[in-house]
């Protein structure tokens, strides 16, 4: 449906272009080849240059990559809520019973740290979140607060929210001597870590842990260094045909690239962060991150395979 309309808001995007058959070619924004190589099919919701081999299963993600404002909000007049290419329907999106998500409460010795008037016992957390290059505003972002006594006493506390506001699930990190370092509650970590605040639209940052998502913009951290296909994350990353960004430590290479395999199958665009030189993003300056995160590596099938025979 709508093909007139989505078809005159990429030719708006791409500029000028030539029939050929049932596709249009367009010059590529990407590689800037100067003839026009980059095919665009309309009612298939597919594209591809033939020059570079950027390509993708939905026409969103070039109308996020590089169209403006006015223009994303006018395509997505003409698109479903969500475009699913029509390959992934069966195998994936399939009807399944929701599980009831589970709500938590916060320790009840749980002081928050974005409090204007602190008590003494603030110090250590304040001083240990600032050794790790927190500052005031990440603080505030992420409502990091602590516990100086109970069941989580010596721990600073990282609230995860889900997409209604509630806390489903927290981190527990120790800022003294008490162990284990992480003591995080029993309950599923089948979550989107911070849905609230996530914006699935625009470029995804995956990382291992909490202290590595505070250095990267609209990241989640996945909790560890595997993401299950059934996994809500992995689900709403297909469901938004999100661009993401991989940068899980230097030692889970290999399942780094797991995952890379796993996201290429179902035609998401991918990258691969370097994080060589760091134990993990965490210990990035912002600065660092950003600058690693533009020279990111394009994954396809190609340059996916020689990286796994050279692993």
């Amino acid at each position: 449906m709508y093909e007139t309309e989505k078809l005159n808001i990429i030719k708006d995007i791409l500029g000028s272009s030539h029939k050929s058959g049932d596709e249009y070619l367009f010059y590529c924004k990407k590689c800037e080849h100067n003839k026009r190589k980059l095919s665009v099919n309309i009612d298939k919701n597919v594209f591809k240059c033939w020059i570079c081999d950027y390509k993708g299963t939905n026409l969103t993600r070039l109308v996020k990559r590089y169209g403006t404002f006015l223009q994303r909000q006018e395509w997505e007049k003409y698109v479903s809520t969500i475009e699913i290419p029509s390959s992934l329907d069966n195998l994936f999106f399939q009807e399944k019973e929701e599980d009831e998500e589970i709500t938590l409460k916060l320790p009840k010795e749980f002081i928050s740290l974005a409090n204007k008037n602190l008590p003494l016992s603030s110090l250590e957390p304040l001083k240990y979140l600032h050794n790790r290059g927190l500052t005031k505003s990440d603080i505030l972002f992420w409502k990091i607060g602590y516990c100086p006594k109970g069941e989580y006493n010596g721990r600073i506390i990282i609230p995860s929210f889900n997409g209604e506001g509630k806390v489903n699930y927290f981190i527990a990190r120790s800022y003294g001597k008490e162990w284990p370092h992480y003591k995080n509650p029993n309950v599923s970590k089948d979550i989107v870590f911070n849905e609230l605040y996530i914006d699935f639209k625009n470029d995804l940052v995956l990382v291992e842990g909490v202290f590595d998502a505070v250095n990267a913009e609209n990241a989640v951290p996945i909790l560890g260094s595997s993401l299950r296909e059934d996994s809500k994350l992995f689900q709403e990353i297909v469901k938004w045909d999100t661009t993401v960004y991989i940068a899980l430590d230097p030692d889970a290479e290999k399942k780094a690239l797991h995952l890379i395999r796993k996201l290429l199958l179902y035609g998401i665009e991918v990258y691969k962060i370097d994080v060589t030189g760091y134990k993990d993003v965490g210990e990035m300056t912002k600065q660092e991150f950003q600058k690693r995160k533009q020279n990111a590596a394009s994954m396809n099938n190609d340059n996916f395979l020689e990286a796994s025979l050279s692993f």
